[in-house]
């Protein structure tokens, strides 16, 4: 991330005056985002087989991908048939639709897409266009679920329910849409959404997901460590994030008791070993999406941390069964289970 982006960023989340005359242009794109979304509804059309998107309305991470491989993991434990749709932002396939493989090149398809297929073991197809990806995957694939990693605001996709994922302790910034804040659209949008998600906190009307770190696992020859033995065996590290929000990572390591010198890198950073090379010998402690782009490198100080989102099985069957069954009252359980989530 250049220091610019950082500048801007910190303006949309802590306040800066410089950003004011910007909101012109905010109110112009939250007024042309609106129109777009009553179009949609107006010209709604059901989906050809059920559809489920998860995104957010804020640029830069906030917990989509580790829901989405929760809930197709999940869908995949009830017997169902699910495939992941995405853009694969970052990678540059030549040609779409493309379906990922556990093998395929992260530089080709992006790191997320890899890493769901790696860690949901269901199917991922791209396009930049989510609507023929589900023509796509509905024609080739007919699967019972289809669910939309990103793609809230792509409304050529129909859909039958929608999740939007909020980062709690950043939430919506000042509330403006770009380039005066960080939002795509109106705040109001929330409104119209099945489900909120609010990552690592608690935010009105939204059921609270943390992510749970599991074992810390050497690139190199995939060697695990619990968080207490790594600390007691190193200490000290460095820690690498290649995401929308590096911070949070980094906390996740101060956690678990690590000393931390943080490295924050742009979005999708494409890493190279040189990018790693640092010189006093410490461990480097990886996102599991920026590993994806790193398990070829020979360089055995290289560790990641995988995160799970951890939500009760009854909260990720509601949104599932909200999307097999859009028309259809949610049960007494599913609906107790939300409300608890949501206290």
């Amino acid at each position: 991330m250049t220091e610019f982006a950082r500048r801007v960023e910190r303006g949309w989340y802590q306040g800066s005056p410089w950003l004011t005359p910007l909101r012109p242009l905010g109110w112009l794109v939250g007024r042309v985002a609106g129109r777009r979304l009553a179009a949609f509804r107006r010209q709604r059309t059901a989906p050809p087989v059920p559809v489920l998107v998860v995104g957010n309305v804020t640029v830069g991470g906030t917990g989509k991908t580790p829901l989405v491989v929760a809930l197709a993991q999940r869908a995949s434990e009830r017997g169902l048939s699910v495939v992941v749709i995405s853009r694969g932002y970052g990678g540059k396939a030549g040609r779409y639709p493309m379906t990922v493989t556990p093998a395929s090149d992260p530089a080709v398809v992006g790191d997320e897409p890899l890493l769901i297929v790696r860690r949901a073991g269901v199917p991922v197809v791209l396009d930049p266009r989510r609507d023929r990806a589900l023509n796509y995957v509905v024609r080739e694939l007919a699967p019972d679920l289809v669910i939309s990693d990103d793609g809230l605001q792509h409304y050529a996709l129909p859909r039958s329910a929608e999740i939007v994922v909020i980062d709690a302790r950043r939430g919506l910034g000042n509330g403006r849409c770009l380039p005066a804040g960080p939002l795509r659209e109106p705040a109001s949008r929330l409104e119209q959404v099945d489900f909120l998600v609010a990552n690592g906190g608690v935010w009105p009307g939204a059921v609270t997901m943390h992510l749970k770190p599991g074992k810390l696992t050497r690139l190199s020859d995939g060697l695990t460590l619990d968080g207490e033995a790594f600390r007691e065996r190193f200490g000290a590290v460095h820690g690498v994030a290649g995401i929308g929000h590096p911070e949070r990572f980094f906390r996740s390591l101060a956690v678990l008791g690590l000393a931390v010198t943080p490295h924050a890198f742009a979005d999708h950073h494409a890493f190279k070993p040189e990018d790693l090379a640092f010189a006093d010998g410490r461990p480097v402690v990886m996102t599991e999406k920026d590993a994806v782009k790193c398990q070829g490198f020979d360089n055995t100080r290289l560790w990641m941390l995988p995160v799970r989102a951890a939500l009760p099985e009854t909260v990720l069957d509601a949104m599932i069964d909200r999307a097999l069954n859009p028309d259809s009252a949610p049960s007494a359980a599913a609906l107790e289970s939300v409300e608890k989530e949501r206290e």
